[in-house]
């Protein structure tokens, strides 16, 4: 996460940081996912790429099987006149390679070149398939007794058994693939990408008016100018200029659609593990950025409290979160977003080396709620360097949900998706995810029993008008 979050990572992981292979990044688009018109995202979903590369191996496979039959028993081009010139439905095989064309030409043009979303082509393909094959096995093996047994389709060699059956087993493993794999998960990746489209739409009006006029200033939205929190006294109403600038602010902007979808999507959270505290860990897939770990903790005390801790000072966690050993802000790019440079300490005794992350983070105070969201991003100030390993964020952030009925307590939820560019195996990552995440809590508790003793006076002050 941008400052503060995602760099905990490294740290922890006993055996971690340095072990990641990329899991995120192999999901991750280079454009953003979220905010492009649906023509401009994958042109062809990877499940569907798949689809085509196994009707291609169908093509191929049953060519092979064809070609070998047809050496069997004599040269290729006796046999190829044998079953091609005087062709007999009974005993060629010449019509099981044309119908593997007929199913190649139907799929590939039907879900490639138009990309149809329906299953009626590989209906079509293995229904006449399956027919065909049925038909021309049971026609073979009935007039058995009387042409010669050599002309038989069954009895010739064992590829009287093989080509059909294989056929018919690869026809139905396409339309298998395409109605339990292709359909369902396209489905979902459209689903997801509307509700990104509909929540940045939500939510931009809320946004961009505010920065019209260049005398207003620009206050996180739903916040108090000049509360005593500000982002940024000095910089009050700081606005991004150039291109790089708006390029921040909309990085900033696409993460926070995405951390907003995943808080709303909290029914298919998956439950990893809890510890005696009572924190919950949970995961969640998203398209394109892969597994997302979810931290779920319920604190004894307000949510300004850890705001001002978590998500305001990214730079003062280095002196009590052990897991990070620096932070530090490259740039303020306006009032709700900026760029920070955060390194993990090392972990497990020095087999995992420190990581170094840079993130773009986008905060917004709501009226319940307050959250930061952010993702890797690259800055001048500070290309990768041999020193650190340069782990990479997926959209992920902290959000600090304020209680209806009690101010003194509140829910923290971190979510997190990294990718720290080692080479250990993913399951030994995750695995270790949730410990990170926990020790995470542990430091943030003591973080805040410190700090109660000399909060108390000044917090009573504020609460009397």
């Amino acid at each position: 996460m941008p400052g503060g979050g995602f760099r905990e990572l490294g740290g922890s992981l006993p055996a971690i940081a340095s072990l990641n292979t990329s899991y995120s990044t192999s999901l991750s688009l280079p454009s953003p996912y979220l905010l492009v018109p649906p023509a401009e995202r994958k042109a062809i979903s990877d499940v569907r790429r798949t689809f085509c590369l196994f009707v291609t191996f169908d093509l191929l496979f049953i060519s092979l099987l064809w070609i070998i039959e047809l050496n069997i028993s004599s040269s290729i081009w006796d046999s190829l006149k044998d079953e091609v010139v005087r062709y007999t439905y009974k005993s060629s095989f010449f019509d099981i390679f044309l119908l593997a064309l007929f199913r190649f030409l139907c799929l590939q043009v039907g879900y490639a070149a138009f990309r149809l979303k329906h299953w009626w082509v590989i209906a079509v393909t293995t229904l006449v398939t399956s027919v065909f094959l049925v038909v021309k096995v049971i026609v073979s093996s009935r007039e058995h007794d009387m042409v010669s047994v050599s002309s038989q389709l069954l009895s010739q060699n064992v590829f009287g058994y093989v080509i059909p059956i294989t056929s018919f087993v690869v026809a139905w493993l396409e339309t298998w693939f395409l109605d339990f794999k292709v359909l369902p998960q396209e489905a979902d990746d459209e689903r997801a990408y509307l509700a990104a489209v509909n929540a940045s739409c939500e939510r931009a009006p809320m946004i961009y008016p505010r920065a019209v006029s260049d005398g207003q200033f620009y206050s996180p939205p739903e916040s108090v100018a000049g509360s005593e929190e500000d982002l940024d006294e000095e910089g009050l109403g700081r606005r991004a200029v150039t291109s790089q600038d708006k390029e921040y602010v909309s990085q900033g902007r696409e993460a926070m659609s995405v951390v907003e979808q995943i808080l709303a999507q909290e029914d298919n959270w998956k439950f990893e593990k809890n510890n005696d505290t009572g924190d919950s860990v949970y995961t969640l897939e998203i398209p394109f950025h892969g597994k997302t770990f979810i931290l779920k903790a319920f604190m004894q005390c307000s949510a300004e409290l850890v705001y001002q801790e978590v998500i305001l000072q990214p730079e003062k966690m280095v002196q009590w979160n052990k897991t990070v050993s620096g932070c530090q802000i490259l740039q303020r790019v306006d009032d709700n977003t900026l760029v920070s440079y955060d390194v993990s300490s090392g972990a497990a005794g020095g087999v995992v080396s420190a990581r170094d992350f840079v993130n773009v983070r986008r905060v917004e105070r709501k009226r319940d709620c307050y959250l930061s969201a952010g993702m890797a991003t690259d800055h001048d100030a500070k290309p990768p360097v041999g020193r650190y390993v340069r782990g990479e964020n997926g959209p992920g952030g902290f959000a600090v949900l304020k209680s209806s009925s009690n101010p003194s307590v509140c829910t923290f939820i971190w979510v997190l998706n990294t990718d720290l560019k080692g080479r250990l195996p993913r399951y030994l990552i995750h695995q270790s995810l949730a410990a990170t995440m926990f020790e995470f809590m542990s430091h943030l508790r003591q973080r805040i029993a410190d700090l109660r003793p000399s909060l108390r006076p000044h917090h009573h002050h504020h609460h009397h008008p």
